[in-house]
């Protein structure tokens, strides 16, 4: 009886409880589409919580008194609204969020592994969503980020357009590129795993300028390049981005969702790009820009959980075949000695996802495996790869009082095998097998409001190279909220492999030579970060980003092109590597619909050996980025100026006698486009790209050298190996691709049209 008297009690307090406190309940949305994972939160209280799938919050046995409600989500306006509370009941409170590009205080993942505000990030990571690119389309990531300060795609071959990612003037293997947080994209399939992403599956990209080695391995030397794809529920019903240029290529996007049931959504996006003319505005008898065919098709669904825990699974499979050479090239010379073309076959699988499990703790297990295979003529030369690529990790997400803990185990496995020397031993195929078992461990701790540190730990055993240790350290002091000063250091190790890295190492025209047994290349990173935000009495907004940065390589592996016009020497450099420098990102955001983003890069990149100290190639000193936009909202038109500006890099020549220049210019890639979105659930855009109609044939006689003999029939050498100079070959050159810094693509109109059904 006694009992059943205190449980009387009980439910008696309760209902007396709930009959005091209010219930606050609202849907987060964005053009009648919930918005998943939007955090919700009553400002200078506890109460704290994010969306469901159906962007509904709650919260419940609020007291009397009168509130700010706080909601942010990624790629979303930050919106403030008033709460009062005066009596006990249900209030219905909703948000409605409008896009936004360039929102300081977006929520990002790739600086620690862990859904934060980038303002409460200690690692600070950069933010770009699709409208940032759309500013200036393109048909692949790998040239959207020609935008992005301090990050510049750099083309490697004159003939075939490969190339890599360099991010503050370091080369592209010193950049991880991953999709959802999983190794995607390296070694062989740099550039292509940035091919044919549709741009209708990117959420939005997350660059993290530094060292990243403690969380995502030893490749993430110099940066991190993190595609975030969409999550399904969030995706629109139809999406469809189709455009063409006035060189007619051809770009279609489009996306798909299917809600299976409430237990499960599928999102499906098909990239397909066409570029089958061929142009030779400089007049060399070689294509400007390589042929193209490619077609990829991503699907990626999400299951709903109960607590909302993460389920998604992803794929993606690509076919390309790219083609550049002599005009009159055809696919019965392929790997023929009669007429020089360079052909490759690239076919690619992936698959990602991640698992929560359902456990009390927060424990997420990732995984990701890719299958790369490569079928490549340079010339006579012939490359066939194939690489795969297994991931898993295991993480542990835990807060104990002021520590913000993460830890986790990992193990990658990679398979590597092609046709050359490189894996052959005794004259049999020996394939490079790699695991790299490693396990981290992070904490993040919050002494105040205004002091934050992380410290970082990653061990990893590589089958060759044995036992890697990376640290890491960052520090966020919060002056107020206008004014945020962040430092990071790290350290990083990288193992190479040329011939998965260097399209040089790939030509006909030179041979590979490596000098001794390359070491792995280690570094040490480091960098400081001021972010300053300031709001005018009219309304405008200016934020300024300021970062300082510094690297030191030792062991780093160097290419000589100089030494024998024949050949391409790699050794680990008697000395040490340095990038330095410093950058800055501002935006601008006028009352009138006016917005600038401006960027600049200053750095200096340098090898030091024997205390003399030498500019690597194709390296900038500076760099700089712009956008500028204005919307003229009576007429739904909205114009978009973007560029940016290179400073002379140094080239690659072939001997004192070549008669190109050893420095590219100051150069600039200028484009404007119109938009008009005045039509329901349309857009409909155009413009001009390369306003200047640079090209890098521009005060040079040649680009590529000696394209009437590609294949060095008429080239005569002396007893050292040296090339002679003769009537036929008067600047004593060989056929060489290597002299390249910039596309060869002059101006050039283009028009779209975008759909989307919500």
């Amino acid at each position: 009886m006694k009992y059943l008297f205190l449980i009387l009690i009980i439910l008696t307090l309760q209902l007396t409880y709930s009959q005091e406190n209010a219930t606050v309940i609202g849907i987060v949305m964005h053009k009648s589409t919930p918005i998943e994972n939007a955090t919700v939160e009553i400002i200078s209280s506890n109460f704290n919580t994010q969306t469901n799938d159906k962007g509904i919050y709650t919260f419940q046995n609020i007291t009397k008194g009168n509130y700010k409600v706080l909601v942010t989500a990624v790629g979303y306006k930050t919106q403030r609204k008033n709460l009062i509370i005066q009596s006990p009941e249900q209030i219905q409170l909703d948000f409605e969020l409008q896009t936004d590009d360039n929102e300081l205080n977006e929520v990002v993942v790739s600086g620690t592994l862990k859904a934060v505000k980038r303002l409460e990030s200690a690692v600070p990571v950069e933010v770009y969503t699709p409208v940032f690119f759309k500013k200036n389309p393109t048909p692949s990531i790998y040239e959207a980020l020609q935008n992005v300060n301090g990050v510049r795609p750099q083309l490697n071959c004159g003939v075939c357009n490969t190339g890599d990612i360099h991010i503050n003037g370091l080369e592209g293997p010193y950049t991880s590129v991953m999709i959802d947080g999983m190794p995607i994209v390296s070694s062989l399939s740099t550039v292509y795993g940035l091919s044919g992403i549709p741009n209708s599956l990117v959420e939005r990209i997350e660059i993290v300028k530094g060292p990243a080695s403690s969380l995502y391995g030893s490749e993430a030397v110099g940066g991190l390049i993190n595609i975030i794809t969409k999550n399904p529920i969030n995706a629109p019903v139809f999406s469809a981005d189709v455009f063409t240029t006035t060189w007619l290529e051809t770009n279609v996007d489009l996306g798909v969702k299917f809600n299976i049931n409430q237990k499960a959504s599928s999102l499906l996006g098909l990239n397909y790009y066409l570029y089958d003319q061929t142009i030779d505005n400089d007049h060399d008898g070689f294509t400007d820009v390589t042929a193209q065919n490619r077609i990829s098709l991503f699907n990626k669904w999400n299951f709903n959980r109960v607590q909302n825990r993460l389920f998604t699974v992803a794929v993606r499979g690509m076919y390309e075949d790219r083609w550049g050479g002599d005009i009159r090239w055809e696919k019965k010379y392929r790997g023929d000695n009669e007429i020089y073309g360079e052909s490759i076959y690239t076919k690619r699988g992936e698959l990602l996802g991640s698992y929560q499990f359902p456990t009390i703790e927060k424990l997420m297990l990732s995984f990701s495996g890719t299958i790369h295979f490569q079928d490549s003529r340079y010339g006579t030369t012939s490359y066939i790869a194939n690489q795969k690529i297994g991931f898993l990790q295991l993480t542990w997400d835990k807060k104990v009082g002021k520590n913000d803990l993460l830890t986790g185990i990992a193990s990658r496995y990679t398979y590597y095998d092609d046709n050359t020397q490189s894996t052959s031993l005794l004259n049999e195929n020996n394939p490079e097998k790699t695991w790299l078992p490693g396990i981290f461990v992070q904490d993040e701790i919050s002494f105040s409001e205004k002091h934050k540190m992380l410290f970082g730990l990653r061990y990893d055993y590589n089958t060759i190279h044995g036992n890697i240790f990376t640290p890491r350290f960052a520090y966020k002091l919060k002056i107020n909220e206008n004014n945020i000063l962040r430092l990071n250091a790290g350290s990083g190790f990288r193992v190479v492999n040329l011939f998965t890295e260097d399209h040089a190492a790939l030509t006909g025209s030179r041979e590979v030579v490596i000098a001794n047994n390359l070491n792995p290349e280690k570094s040490m990173n480091a960098n400081l970060n001021y972010i300053k935000k300031i709001y005018f009495t009219n309304g405008t907004f200016l934020g300024i980003e300021t970062t300082a940065f510094y690297t030191r390589f030792s062991n780093k592996i160097v290419s000589d092109y100089t030494t024998d016009p024949n050949k391409i020497i790699y050794d680990n450099i008697d000395g040490y590597a340095l990038s330095q420098g410093i950058s800055c990102n501002t935006d601008i955001n006028f009352t009138n619909g006016l917005k600038f983003i401006l960027g600049a890069t200053y750095m200096d990149v340098s090898n030091v050996e024997n205390d003399v100290k030498t500019r690597p190639y194709l390296t900038e000193n500076f760099t700089a980025t712009w956008s500028v936009s204005y919307k003229i909202n009576p007429i739904d038109l909205a114009i978009d100026y973007t560029g940016n500006v290179y400073s002379p890099m140094k080239l690659p020549l072939l001997s004192e006698t070549d008669p190109r220049n050893p420095y590219s210019p100051w150069y600039s890639l200028q484009n404007i486009q119109f938009t008009y979105s005045g039509w329901k659930n349309f857009e409909l855009y155009a413009g001009i790209k390369n306003l200047l109609n640079f090209t890098p044939k521009q005060n040079n006689p040649f680009l590529i050298s000696r394209t009437e003999d590609p294949f060095d029939k008429n080239v005569q050498y002396d007893s050292n190996g040296k090339v002679l100079v003769t009537p036929d070959n008067p600047y004593g050159l060989t056929f060489d691709t290597t002299y390249v810094y910039g596309p060869n693509q002059g101006i050039r109109g283009f028009f779209g049209l975008r759909y989307n059904l919500f």
